[in-house]
């Protein structure tokens, strides 16, 4: 059996060895994290990262839209607020399940865009996947500012679908993808952390406007609070961090083909 056990671990080892030009996607990918780490942190120039940050918070209210119609739920409004801040108001639904689903959403939204960013066509079937969520946020929303996020990025999905067959399309939904992961993580690593009560209470009590975190209400309605929320943030965490893995793993393996660039004919 070892022999057998080593032949199939190197088998896959040679299968999930990256293309070029999946080693392009990768750096890619390390390339985004590191430019949205900085922007993220250096004052006045975080405001570029702010639609992005929009468009999460409407696919982290969708998440919980979603999850309460699966139990049985009605959703009433969606609203986003500048501050970055959301709420989805609901009728019903199993709260076990509404509350979670904001983050586990953003992590499998997040992984899915990193997935179809290894590919041209998988690109275009995320973003139709993404658009039909923003058009049924779009359908709940009760201000504006949620409605013309979503129709911005609508029609910004529409143009890269059109140009050059879509192949920058592709780029947008990887960054689009890695933003929500990494977004996701940085909340969670807060979550966990001690040291961030502090900060905490003063982002969201004294310079944001925001409803209490899902973690913190997820903490209260299992067993009463017995379960910290920091609890909640480090499984949330794991499960952001495995959805990341997977995906990439998966794209390796699915996506062997080189995705050609755009080229412009010459004269001979």
């Amino acid at each position: 059996m070892a022999p057998f056990a080593t032949d199939g671990s190197q088998d896959f080892a040679s299968r999930i060895e990256p293309s070029p030009e999946q080693k392009r996607t990768i750096i890619f990918i390390a390339v985004y994290a590191v430019a949205i780490t900085i922007l993220w942190n250096v004052p006045y120039l975080k405001q570029v990262l702010w639609p992005f940050k929009i468009v999460t918070v409407a696919l982290h209210e969708f998440g919980h839209a979603s999850a309460a119609l699966c139990t049985g739920g009605k959703i009433v409004s969606i609203t986003l607020d500048p501050d970055e801040g959301g709420l989805t108001k609901m009728r019903g639904g199993n709260p076990y399940i509404t509350l979670p689903a904001g983050y586990i959403g953003s992590a499998f939204w997040g992984a899915l865009m990193v997935f179809a960013g290894f590919d041209v066509l998988a690109s275009k079937v995320v973003s139709v996947m993404i658009g039909l969520a923003m058009l049924a946020t779009l359908y709940w929303a009760r201000n504006w500012l949620t409605r013309g996020i979503t129709l911005l990025f609508i029609g910004l999905i529409a143009l890269l679908w059109w140009i050059d067959g879509g192949y920058y399309l592709r780029y947008f939904v990887l960054f689009m993808g890695d933003f929500q992961e990494l977004k996701l993580l940085l909340h969670s690593i807060r979550v966990m952390s001690c040291l961030y009560s502090l900060w905490d209470i003063i982002e969201d009590l004294v310079t944001r406007k925001v409803n209490e975190s899902d973690a913190s209400r997820f903490s209260h309605l299992c067993c009463g609070g017995c379960v910290p929320a920091q609890v909640w943030g480090f499984l949330w965490f794991l499960i952001s961090l495995a959805f990341l893995g997977v995906a990439v793993v998966a794209a390796l393996l699915v996506f062997k083909e080189e995705n050609a660039t755009p080229t412009t004919p010459t004269g001979q």
